[in-house]
């Protein structure tokens, strides 16, 4: 992960041990995001976001390893016409986060920590996971098939929009802010849906979310934010929007104990009097 997605905060001098071992850590896990879909006969949908947890006070145990895992996002779609690929879990021990949505290419979008934009033929966006996202978008308009964009953590996938000959993919939703790292940092936006006509625009990602696309096959989403994969727009050669893998952050005082080891971790900081571990790969911690 880029020092940029960490809002430029890098290793910083390390207080004094004034206290023991921490036995409570504040936690975010985000999911992989959702594949776009794609097909020959209109626009696809965009990739749902991956769940966003977040809390304080996740009881630990000194001595006993937790188990982290990120979320691989969801692969996007090819010829021949079908849907994307829902993202991968986030773990870290007992938290679970869950993988986006695909974007529908063949079907309405699929279920996940937010729900995948439906295809653009009537049908419906994917649902949510309660307390984690929102559902995707869908298409109420069958004489126009642009496709509906990824829920996102914030809210619902959008809709497509019509006005006369022209139709837009719909937008994705909007993710959630997290500053667990010291800077206010967006994560799991929504994929946009893809356009059915060339005089329409691809659908908006937001928050990580890849842009739907027109003309053109769909973006993917950012890396380590969980942001949905963007919909192939009508016509499109190429593949759909991969959704961006997910991240695990945790923080507690830094005047406690750092752990007693630790695999794979990507990164720490030290930073408002809170010591942060950050997991872009599977791993472990032990306090």
């Amino acid at each position: 992960m880029s020092a940029s997605l960490l809002g430029g905060y890098l290793s910083a001098t390390f207080n004094p041990l004034t206290s023991g071992v921490t036995s409570t850590v504040e936690y975010l896990v985000v999911a992989g995001g959702g594949g776009g879909g794609w097909q020959t006969s209109g626009a696809s949908g965009g990739g749902g976001a991956g769940g966003f947890l977040t809390s304080t006070g996740y009881t630990i145990t000194p001595g006993s390893p937790i188990t982290v895992t990120v979320g691989a996002g969801g692969a996007g779609k090819t010829n021949p016409s079908g849907n994307g690929t829902v993202g991968v879990n986030s773990v870290f021990g007992s938290i679970t986060a869950s993988g986006g949505g695909y974007g529908g290419g063949s079907t309405t979008g699929g279920a996940g920590g937010s729900g995948g934009g439906g295809v653009g033929d009537g049908s419906a966006g994917g649902a949510g996971t309660s307390g984690q996202g929102n559902a995707g978008g869908g298409n109420v308009n069958t004489s126009n098939l642009s496709a509906g964009g990824g829920g996102g953590a914030g809210s619902i996938g959008l809709n497509p929009s019509y006005s006369g000959a022209t139709a837009n993919g719909g937008g994705g939703g909007t993710g959630l802010v997290s500053s667990i790292t010291g800077s206010p940092i967006q994560y799991a936006g929504g994929g946009g849906g893809g356009a059915y006509y060339s005089t329409g625009g691809g659908g908006l990602g937001v928050a990580g979310g890849g842009n739907g696309g027109s003309a053109t096959f769909g973006a993917s989403g950012l890396a380590n934010t969980g942001g949905g994969g963007g919909g192939s727009g009508y016509l499109a050669t190429g593949t759909s929007g991969s959704g961006g893998s997910g991240i695990v952050i945790i923080r507690y005082p830094a005047n406690c104990a750092p752990p007693a080891s630790t695999t794979n971790l990507q990164q720490v900081l030290y930073n408002n009097g809170f010591q942060i571990y950050v997991w872009t790969s599977n791993g472990t911690i032990t306090f």
